[in-house]
This record gives structure tokens, sequence and C-alpha cells, in this order.
């Protein structure tokens, strides 16, 4: 008899939370494994959030801790920091993890079946690919028609909740992702500002030994943070946020809360991020 394994990464995101809530609701036979790849370098809110959901599965989340960290990969890849181009960071530190998990019973002729959280209003994104023969992976919440609302009605009716992060970031997985957009960098600054340093050491370094990459596209950490620069950062974020106000249509009926960074800079809509990572 084939053994199978099931298996469902977490990122301390939303919608990875949404579908780790919504297996165990309907799909509670099933022995899911859930687990987390961690690079050493996420937010405390992350760490805080996994700890809140294990708490509501009732299982543990395995951490699968690479046994190379990122610092040792910055200084394999000659301290040039990790871009949307060179995305080392995300085939080092969390896909390798993964694979590395998985191999030995793969190799053996395990089924593993993966449960990816792509949303049903997400009809252009991909999950995780599978890279060997006996992967299967499944899409829960887009083939239960489940959207970015309902993703956030599960975890309030569940009272996991979302982690603290999304009150000042739209999206999850490591401190310096440079995903970020520049907003989310003056308020790293802002809430985290020895982290902030950390990514201002790194790329400092990184700029010595001859990255042609910054964090942020056009501008270094440092000049960033600068209080002109932070006021216009800011200033550019309000007008954008008013803008999307104004254009909304008025609904008496709705609920629906106040547009969030997710609304304004779009990352739902034809992102480029790592879905390992963001979702």
């Amino acid at each position: 008899m084939t053994k199978e394994r099931h298996i469902l990464g977490l990122s301390g995101g939303r919608d990875s939370a949404a579908l780790a809530v919504y297996m165990r609701q309907h799909h509670s036979d099933l022995p899911l494994e859930y687990f987390f790849t961690d690079t050493g370098k996420e937010l405390p809110e992350v760490y805080k959030f996994l700890d809140k959901l294990e708490g509501f599965l009732g299982r543990s989340i395995a951490r699968l801790n690479p046994d190379r960290d990122f610092d040792f990969w910055l200084k394999e890849y000659g301290n040039f920091l990790p871009s949307p181009r060179t995305r080392w960071c995300t085939r080092q530190l969390k896909l390798r993890p993964l694979e590395h998990w998985l191999r030995q019973d793969l190799d053996a002729g395990t089924i593993v079946h993966s449960y990816v959280a792509i949303r049903a209003d997400e009809p252009s994104r991909e999950g995780y690919q599978a890279t060997h023969p006996n992967m299967r992976v499944h899409l829960p919440l887009r083939d239960a028609g489940i959207d970015r609302a309902g993703v956030l009605e599960i975890l309030q009716h569940s009272d996991v909740g979302e982690p603290e992060y999304y009150q000042w970031r739209s999206r999850s997985g490591c401190t310096f992702c440079f995903f970020q957009q520049k907003i989310e960098w003056v308020r790293l600054f802002e809430e985290h500002p020895a982290r902030f340093q950390e990514a201002v050491d790194y790329e400092k370094t990184a700029l010595r030994d001859g990255s042609p990459f910054t964090w942020t596209q056009g501008e270094s950490l440092t000049e960033l943070i600068e209080p002109k620069r932070v006021d216009q950062i800011k200033d550019d974020y309000q007008k954008r946020r008013e803008r999307l106000l104004r254009n909304r249509r008025v609904n008496p009926l709705s609920a629906k809360p106040a547009p969030t960074l997710d609304d304004i800079y779009g990352v739902d809509e034809g992102s480029s991020s790592c879905v390992i990572c963001h979702k």
C-alpha cells in the first residue's frame, strides 16, 4: 500500500493561516503536517502569530530551520543582496529546506500532498510547483471559491485573527523582503529600528563589495530615512489612500474596512512576490 503524507506550509501570513483553519474545520480527518521554513530573519510578530495558530490547530508546526542561514548564503553570493531578479533567499532559505525535509520519503515512493493557499480571486497566481513525480499540489481555497474577503472571515470567526504586522505592513516573510514598498521600509524603521539598522548594515556591505542592488529600488535605506524623504513617502502613501477612497463606489450596506496597504499597492493583483513567503 502506497504511503502518503499531507503537508501545509505556513508563511506567517493571512492566506496560509486561513487555509490551515479551513482544513482543520472541513478536513479534520487528514493527518496534516504543518511546517514553517524559518530564515531566522522573520518579524517578531510572525513567531507570535505562529504560536497562536499552533494553539488553535492543536498540532505543532514543524520549524524547518535551514542548516545554513541567511548570513552564510549572503557570503556565498558575494554579499550581493537578494532581489526580484536574483531570489536566492527563496531558493536557499525556503525551497531548499522543504525539499530536504521531503526528499527521502519522495524518493522512497511516498505520495506527498501539498496544500497551497492560492485564493479564488487569484486566477493568475501559481503555487509551489511540484518538482518530483510523487508530489501532488492542491489549492483548497481556490477550489472552494474563497477570496480575500473569505480569508478574513475565516480568521475572524475562528478567533485566530491576523498577524499584528498587518497594521503597518502588507506582506509576510522575511524582515528584509525586497518586495516591500517604500512606506513599509519607513514603517519598519519606526516599528523595529534595530531590524532596520541590520538591513542598513547588510546594504552597506553589499554596496562596498559591488552589489548592483539596494534593498529598495533607486535609493539606499540611508537615503530613504532622511526626514524630508520620509515625509515625501508618507505624503505619497496618503494621497494614494485618499484617491482609492474617492474612487470606491459608496455602498451604505457594506461593512468593508478602510483600504489597507494591500489595496493601495495592489500586492495581490499581479504581484510577482514569492508565494511561499508571502502567502
